[in-house]
């Protein structure tokens, strides 16, 4: 269970023995388990790279992308499928990961108060668990959810004090059908009371709440097409407008996958669903042990920045088996939609990947994309790249890599990591407006791998006076931010005299 990890050929089968007894997820008969509807799944891979991974505490300046840190890898274990979330208020950050090695996987978290210079202890949040997904409203609640248990039940837990203590883990669905869920993406509203899930039980359902997660109604299906789908971003416009990107396959992966945005106007009572783009098939992964056709199909970002401009960024194949280019879209009401424009390396054959978008929190037009590609070296050269716009898309900085170290674990090379680990990554924006990305690597679908992560702020393009200037604002910000860490660390030192 609980990667996002899409259906097998298995799908169509798997749909009709939804009431067969499900095997424990610790079984190691088979790289992958079945979810209820018979999709297999993701389990360990038995393996551990600790001894061979460096984990750097302290964040250094990166010599390859200005304006950030060196990427640091959480630690050595097993971890696949990482989330992160930023206080708008308060130099808290937080993450969670999937972390395999154990009987079960186990959904686990951190945080950090000084704005991710440095981490607390981890604390396991859910067991026999992944998909985590998390979320800070702007009173800095925490909203932390995944998939638990082999019924594939959508549980939610959150925390008033800054991820001290938790409330007890509590059910998205209530009883009767569906009373599971696949892929579970959270929206919450700034103060906190909307919360909104979008899932999948093939079809495209979603959850919503409006007393802060106390209680959810019945979810509203919002498909119908006999296809699997995949939500992969959310968002809460300031009018209180709520938004979901989704993609959808056939059972076996072949074909066409479509790209959607839904939206609902009154509060997760009606949805509106948009075909936005179409894919030709996807590509096949087999260089890379475990992976299944349709690993590499198009995923979508999707942020809204504080004039309500929507932004997605999603991967898509012009032409059958083809390397999938990086696309990025706007709108202003979720419904009609500019002209895509690739934002991706231009050179064929290059394979882009599991985007994510991020909007500033106080500039109108400010977004950030950040993507995987094999741009390095075809299919085991993989990086984490972002770039940024100033004006609504209108024109892009160039890429900036993120994953600049050529050491530190044994899928790290000069040209990147071997593999994508996991098929989402998640950028967040803090009150300063630095990002916070975080991804998985590892040596291949199978693993094993790691969360990396780093934070800082992407370079507009340099030319115009408005985009150096706020270049050279924000710089300064973040570097406020580290003198400040470092006088705490000083203070610290000395106290402890």
């Amino acid at each position: 269970m609980a990667s996002a990890m899409r259906p097998t050929h298995a799908f169509l089968a798997g749909l009709v023995a939804v009431g067969l007894a499900l095997a424990p997820l610790a079984c190691t008969e088979s790289r992958r388990e079945r979810s209820p509807e018979g999709e297999r799944k993701k389990i360990s891979s038995g393996l551990s790279f600790a001894a061979q991974t460096l984990v750097q505490p302290t964040p250094v300046a990166s010599l390859v992308s200005e304006g950030f840190d060196e990427e640091r890898v959480w630690g050595g274990g097993d971890d696949w499928e990482p989330a992160v979330a930023a206080d708008p208020a308060a130099p808290w950050i937080y993450q969670l990961t999937t972390r395999y090695g154990g009987s079960q996987p186990e959904i686990v978290f951190r945080r950090s108060s000084d704005g991710g210079a440095s981490w607390g202890g981890d604390r396991v949040l859910a067991t026999n668990a992944a998909d985590p997904m998390i979320e800070v409203a702007d009173d800095g609640t925490i909203f932390a959810m995944g998939i638990v248990g082999n019924g594939f039940k959508l549980q939610m837990t959150r925390s008033s004090d800054h991820g001290a203590s938790w409330t007890a883990l509590q059910s998205v669905l209530t009883p009767g059908q569906p009373n599971w869920g696949d892929r579970p993406v959270l929206a919450i509203s700034p103060d906190g009371q909307d919360v909104y899930v979008a899932f999948n039980q093939a079809d495209s359902y979603v959850s919503s709440s409006h007393d802060g997660a106390a209680s959810f109604l019945a979810p509203v299906q919002t498909s119908n097409n006999g296809r699997y789908w995949f939500h992969s971003a959310g968002a809460v416009a300031p009018d209180g407008d709520v938004y979901f990107a989704a993609a959808d396959y056939s059972g076996d992966y072949t074909g066409v996958s479509n790209i959607y945005v839904l939206r609902s106007g009154d509060g997760g009572a009606s949805w509106s669903t948009t075909l936005v783009d179409t894919s030709a098939e996807v590509a096949g992964c087999a260089w890379a042990d475990g992976c299944y056709l349709g690993f590499l199909g198009p995923s979508v970002g999707l942020a809204i920045d504080v004039n309500g401009l929507v932004m997605i960024a999603y991967n898509l194949g012009e032409s059958a088996g083809a390397a999938q280019r990086l696309w990025v879209r706007t709108s202003s009401d979720g419904i009609s939609w500019g002209d895509a424009q690739s934002i991706s390396s231009p050179t064929p054959g290059i394979h882009n990947g599991f985007p994510a978008v991020g909007a500033s929190r106080t500039l109108a037009g400010d977004f950030r994309v950040v993507w995987q590609d094999d741009r390095e070296l075809g299919q085991s050269g993989w990086n984490t790249w972002i770039r940024r716009s100033l004006d609504g898309g209108a024109s892009w900085s160039d890429a900036q890599r993120l994953s600049d170290l050529d050491t530190g674990a044994p899928y790290k090379s000069a040209s990147g990591y071997a593999f994508p680990y996991g098929d989402y990554l998640e950028i967040a924006v803090d009150g300063e407006d630095a990002n916070h990305v975080i991804w998985g690597a590892g040596a291949s679908y199978t693993g094993p791998g790691g969360s990396w992560y780093t934070r800082g702020v992407a370079l507009p393009e340099p030319s115009g006076s408005l985009a150096r200037v706020a270049g050279i604002v924000l710089l300064a910000v973040l570097q406020r931010r580290r003198v400040r860490v470092a006088r705490r660390r000083r203070s610290a030192l000395v106290d402890d005299l």
